[in-house]
């Protein structure tokens, strides 16, 4: 076989280029990463631009189970080392962006994964037997099988007139010298521009953060990648009169004026009847996200997109939905979850990783997922089981309302197979798509964006079983199906401390699952008769 053949080759060495590489090398599959750059992690040594992490890194847990803590630790890579936990590296709670870096560099050589540095990707083709062909600054590689771990590095500019006028945030002074008594808008109101105003409120006259719409708050969403509290102490200087602004509206245009300065026209979204304003600054600086860059890739091997081009378009195998054998890992992989749970993090997408490449392996190779198998189909069994692993699984935990375990009975057998955080919409559509009845066990929030701080937050009875669906946070759920299809569902009470092992949870576990297995059998003993 040609050296620079590999079954699977993933472009990009940061966490989730690194994360496959673990799961590749723990199975001994044919692999190698591309990375443009000396060392992994690179895009971590720019962003964030004030270096602090805003992912949580919470040491002392008050547990000793490393899977338990794994629920707090948002910048660990998996792996079987307790010592490349990232409290080993780092004891902040908010770290630095630095040390992640690091951490990084030294997973990477720890497990000796196979890495290209230096290696540039210059374009993306498919030869005549349908192998993709990576062109790079150094040589051409070919693969079956080819992984986009890039993340998301091109910053949107939105199509404005005189949008080229701003200032880019990848690019901006944060040096808050340079802003000294000066006017500045922001244009954006996610945690970069949040951050970027922080960074200023000491130096600069006034600040205003503008977009269309209002702020979401990630303690009111429970998705971290809205705006969180560590970011947002700049709206104490706006709503207790401190020169400082957030503006609900559209920029239509802006103008730079003789004198260096600029003036902006804008149309405000959130008042009764349509009101223009001028306003001028002297300096604008634009913070309205980050997008794919698919550059790389030839016309005819486009993935489509998703999110105004922000991600790939993408099956429930992270799968490009044109572009058959193209996949998609870390932040690309928030395409099918985009603000809704937290597979465009460290957190989320680690998860995602595992289970990536254990679908490749079962497509390619035939080797199944890791599964336990129990013999009987006891409901007191199972509800010791499920309770066992609903209180244990970070998967679950993070990946909330994404990621379920599936347990599926075989009454011909008399026993289950239990299987480990699978995408709940891949278990579905794919994996459980021709089975006749299979539960799928989550931990999810709410349904309502309830402001828990609200004097007119709804109460719910807090030991009522019955009441368990109307719970705000996260809780347990447990779904019956049978061929993709919902039959039935319990939600168990929330947790103050998220242990789910009380007899208010047990209880109706079990009532549930003695129920829905008898007509389960009864089912399979008719199925069997015709």
């Amino acid at each position: 076989m040609n050296e620079n053949y590999h079954d699977y080759l993933v472009i990009g060495a940061g966490p989730s280029g690194l994360q496959l590489g673990y799961f590749f090398e723990k199975k001994g599959m044919d692999y190698l990463i591309l990375e443009r750059n000396s060392d992994s992690g690179s895009f971590f040594k720019k962003y964030p631009r004030h270096r602090q992490l805003i992912s949580i890194n919470k040491v002392y847990t008050g547990y000793e189970n490393d899977e338990i803590n794994l629920r707090w630790d948002w910048n660990s890579l998996l792996s079987d080392t307790p010592e490349l936990l990232f409290k080993e590296y780092s004891k902040d709670y908010f770290p630095s962006a630095d040390t992640l870096v690091e951490y990084l560099n030294d997973y990477a050589k720890h497990y000796n994964l196979k890495i290209h540095f230096n290696t540039t990707v210059l374009e993306i083709t498919k030869n005549s037997s349908g192998e993709f062909e990576v062109i790079c600054n150094n040589c051409t590689y070919r693969c079956k099988d080819l992984i986009i771990a890039t993340g998301v590095p091109k910053q949107i500019v939105p199509d404005i007139q005189g949008m080229e006028l701003c200032e880019l945030y990848s690019e901006c002074s944060f040096d808050p010298s340079e802003y000294v008594n000066q006017k500045v808008l922001i244009v954006g109101k996610g945690n970069s521009g949040f951050e970027t105003a922080n960074n200023l409120v000491g130096t600069a006259s006034v600040i205003h953060i503008i977009s269309p719409e209002n702020i979401k708050f990630a303690w009111k969403t429970h998705y971290v990648g809205n705006l969180r509290a560590v970011n947002n102490n700049y709206l104490d200087t706006y709503l207790l009169k401190s020169q400082n602004a957030v503006l609900n509206g559209e920029i239509q245009k802006i103008v730079k004026e003789n004198n260096g300065k600029y003036t902006v026209s804008i149309n405000y979204t959130k008042v009764k009847d349509q009101e223009l304003e001028e306003i001028t600054y002297d300096r604008i600086i634009l913070s309205c996200g980050f997008k794919m860059d698919g550059t790389i890739f030839k016309d005819n091997l486009k993935p489509d997109t998703s999110y105004n081009g922000k991600f790939p378009a993408l099956s429930a195998e992270w799968e490009s939905i044109n572009i058959p054998n193209l996949y998609f890992a870390g932040v690309l992989s928030h395409s099918r979850d985009f603000k809704k749970t937290t597979s465009g993090f460290i957190h989320g997408y680690r998860y995602n990783c595992r289970v990536l490449v254990d679908i490749l392996n079962k497509k390619n190779n035939r080797v199944d997922f890791d599964s336990e198998i129990h013999n009987g189909i006891d409901s007191d069994q199972i509800t010791n089981l499920m309770i066992e692993k609903i209180n244990i699984s970070s998967a679950l935990w993070q990946q909330y309302g994404f990621l379920g375990d599936v347990l599926i009975p075989n009454f011909q057998t008399n026993t289950i197979k239990y299987i480990e955080a699978l995408p709940c919409d891949y278990i579905n559509g794919n994996l459980c798509s021709d089975n006749n009845d299979y539960f799928v066990i989550t931990l999810e929030y709410g349904s309502n964006e309830r402001d828990p701080f609200s004097q007119n937050a709804q109460r719910i009875t807090r030991f009522d079983s019955n009441a368990a669906g109307e719970s705000d946070f996260l809780h347990p759920i447990i779904r019956r199906y049978s061929k993709g299809n919902l039959v039935s569902e319990l939600h168990l009470i929330e947790d103050l401390n998220g242990e789910f092992n009380r007899k208010e949870h047990i209880e109706p576990l079990a009532n549930f699952l003695h129920e829905e297995l008898t007509k389960m059998k009864h089912k399979s003993e008719q199925l069997i008769l015709e």
